[in-house]
């Protein structure tokens, strides 16, 4: 065994490998995108990774895989989770044959925006097992344990982490030489019954099994000793169920709690790693020991409920503090602040209202607008669409123009403020038909980026087309998945993903049956704008392609547009490019706009809005 420093996502995707996982798919979502990037950079030997288009083509993958006999790995975040279900909840009752793990990464705060969902509540709707590290340490053995668990009870199983479990860095004991099993002959199952839901009767059948697979689960969960009870040498004193990185907090809370005359001694604790099925046999446990109990966990008050309902039927009288009494609230994430209030409330202590008072690390930060990179090009498409709205007479407020995830959502922001709102991916597109079909009169723009199109755009417009809905599609096309960082997507160049082909969105969109099709640069700002403004006059289905690579991974291999300078003479410090293009390289000066040339990409849109031709670009040497 040897020490390596690894971050809770790096761990659970080592610990997958280390379990003999020989297909591992995803799609980049923030947290969960650095267990499968981990991999992509590693050198691992008959091991398939790949960023899939969707999540649930991701694990319709990995499920093929496993009902091949192979143990398999999907990755993806709480919103990918929504995506994959239909499909999640089907193979679950049929099972697996190889071992299949679901890793989801769930988002308490909302560090990485959408929506604050508590994902073990797909556990429990699904009758499917769900381990949740409380480490990092335990990310990478947790995820074995996943796998075996899985082989054992014939069921795809859950991991779940948060974010601050997954984006943490810690030591972990890995093995050097993991005795990995070798490659398992594939499997072809023939088995209507199973593999099908062809009828009531199957179907049912199938219901049962998943039932008894989750209590099977459920009894390997404790003989492998998953959940761990601690209870205390005295009968009495407080009780504390900790979920998942909530226990991670308690030794420090103990030793704050301990100088208000908390025992740290005298407590009982149930660290719950094994979160669906309840560990109803040791919450019984505990429950027969202790006086109070205290239940920490975040998000939903799923082990909380399950819990008042285990201690009605115990007949247990003592005071439960959690959700449930309002004593914490279902947002947010939890750390040692709960565990020392969660403590005082349990035991009627004082601690002081501004024990925990100090400045966040948000309020210190200094005030900024959130926008686009310097040289990204998705500035100029925003540019070229208020650009051609005003052209046409319309005013700010009587243009719909819906948006999507991603990088494109950054249109909402100053100095755009172009793009209404963001639902999902893929969900501008209908959206925008759905603005169309309620009446609106004025043009209707859907803004979608090219990785988020392949995910979950092309169905809607394929039904704008059917219904040739009046509507104009802007396809923002950097050729990256760049938002969560830099991940290959189908229409990635070929150069950048080896061994793959590029699926190219011009090919496609004529083949959907789009006659007015388009290919703009968003960095040659009059064409662009003379584009969008000619396609928001014409009828039926429009689509408007802007291509452009991101200009971050042109940076990164050198590349820049042209040179762009300021002329300080000419420049009247009337700061119109600014306010315009919000661009980060553009800095005030001592009565002159500067240029950061670290910063400049050159894509000289600053200078198409100057008004006294005080931007000069010049090409490269």
């Amino acid at each position: 065994m040897s020490i390596r420093l690894l971050t809770g996502n790096e761990a659970l995707a080592l610990g997958a490998v280390h379990a003999g996982a020989r297909v591992i798919t995803g799609y980049p979502g923030t947290p969960s995108t650095g267990a499968l990037a981990s991999l992509l950079t590693a050198d691992l030997d008959d091991v398939h990774v790949e960023w899939s288009t969707n999540e649930k083509v991701a694990f319709e993958i990995a499920a093929g895989a496993a009902w091949a006999g192979q143990r398999a790995l999907c990755t993806m975040k709480m919103s990918g989770l929504n995506v994959a279900y239909d499909s999640i909840i089907s193979i679950a009752y049929s099972g697996c044959v190889g071992g299949l793990v679901i890793y989801v990464a769930d988002d308490p705060g909302v560090s990485a925006g959408m929506a604050e969902q508590d994902s073990r509540g797909f556990a429990l709707m699904s009758d499917m097992p769900m381990l949740e590290p409380t480490s990092v340490a335990e990310a990478y053995t947790l995820t074995q344990t996943a796998f075996e668990i899985s082989e054992r009870a014939g069921t795809p199983v859950f991991v779940r982490l948060v974010t601050a479990l997954s984006n943490s860095t810690a030591p972990v004991d890995v093995a050097d030489a993991p005795q990995i099993e070798p490659r398992r002959e594939p499997q072809l199952l023939h088995d209507i019954d199973t593999f099908t839901k062809a009828g009531a009767a199957i179907c049912m059948a199938q219901h049962r099994d998943l039932i008894a697979r989750l209590e099977q689960a459920g009894a390997l969960i404790d003989e492998m000793g998953v959940n761990a009870l601690d209870l205390a040498a005295q009968l009495g004193g407080l009780g504390i169920v900790a979920a998942g990185v909530c226990a991670a907090y308690l030794e420090e809370g103990f030793e704050i709690a301990a100088g208000y005359g908390f025992d740290p001694q005298a407590v009982s604790v149930l660290r719950v790693r094994g979160v669906h099925p309840f560990p109803a046999a040791k919450v019984r446990a505990l429950l027969e020991h202790v006086e109070r109990v205290l239940v920490l966990e975040e998000l939903e008050p799923y082990l909380e409920r399950a819990l008042v309902v285990e201690a009605h039927g115990a007949g247990y009288v003592g005071k439960i503090v959690g959700k449930l009494d309002g004593t914490f609230e279902r947002i947010g994430e939890y750390g040692v602040r709960q565990v020392v209030e969660g403590i005082a409330a349990a035991l009627d202590l004082v601690v002081p209202e501004d024990l925990f008072a100090g400045a966040r690390a948000e309020d210190l930060a200094a005030a900024r607008p959130i926008t686009v990179c310097a040289g990204c090009p998705h500035r100029g498409t925003y540019m070229a669409i208020n650009k051609a709205l005003k052209n046409l007479k319309y005013k700010q407020g009587q243009v719909m123009v819906t948006g999507d995830i991603g990088c494109t959502i950054l249109g909402m922001n100053p100095p755009f403020h172009t793009v209404w709102n963001e639902v999902s991916m893929g969900a501008s597109v209908s959206l925008a038909q759905g603005y169309v079909q309620a009446g609106i009169e004025t043009p209707v723009i859907a803004t979608i980026g090219d990785s988020t199109f392949f995910h979950g755009g092309i169905p809607g417009l394929v039904n704008a087309v059917q219904h040739q809905t009046p509507m104009t599609l802007i396809i923002m096309d950097n050729g990256w998945t760049s938002m969560t960082g830099m991940q290959v997507n189908p229409g990635t160049d070929e150069a950048f993903q080896p061994g793959n082909r590029r699926v190219d969105i011009a090919a496609i969109v004529p083949a959907l049956g789009v006659e007015q099709f388009f290919v703009i640069d968003p960095f040659d700002f009059e064409a662009a704008t003379d584009t969008i403004q000619h396609a928001l006059t014409l009828p039926g289905v429009k689509v408007i392609l802007a291509r452009q690579e991101c200009a971050i991974q042109a940076q990164r291999r050198g590349l820049r547009v042209q040179k762009v300078t300021v002329d300080p003479e000419a420049c009247r410090f009337c700061k119109t490019c600014v306010r315009v293009t919000g661009c980060p390289a553009l800095e005030l000066g001592d009565n002159v706009m500067t240029i950061d040339p670290a910063l400049c990409y050159g894509c000289g849109l600053c200078a198409a809005v100057c008004p006294f031709d005080a931007i000069r670009k010049e090409p490269l040497a």
